[in-house]
């Protein structure tokens, strides 16, 4: 499985972007999918997750301003970012989990798109 990820850039405090991440190749079903984004001092942190079913989960950090959403049919989640401040500067990752038909897990990885919230 491949994670496509797009959508980052540079905005101003107070914008919004909106992050894509398209999954391709052997995909059985992806259980979650979610947003981690890393900074130089940071460890990777999640950002929100969402489940098949559209469970979702967010930190603390941009509940209230971020949105997860998915699209099953078409493999991709997307990460709708607005009020954005300059502490959600980082590169975002995109997530997957997939357990196959026979019970195994394995967790896919995107390869990170830079976000930067700077006036």
């Amino acid at each position: 499985v491949q994670l496509q990820a797009s959508g980052g850039g540079l905005v101003q405090p107070g914008g919004s972007l909106r992050l894509s991440c398209a999954a391709s190749g052997s995909i059985f079903r992806l259980d979650v999918m979610a947003w981690y984004r890393q900074t130089a001092a940071n460890q990777r942190e999640l950002v929100a997750d969402c489940t098949y079913g559209g469970w979702t989960t967010y930190a603390d950090s941009v509940k209230g301003r971020f949105t997860i959403s998915r699209d099953n049919a078409k493999n991709t989640v997307y990460l709708q970012m607005n009020t954005l401040k300059s502490e959600d500067t980082a590169v975002y990752y995109c997530n997957a989990k997939q357990t196959d038909y026979r019970g195994s897990i394995t967790y896919y990885w995107g390869q990170g798109t830079l976000v930067t919230v700077s006036s």
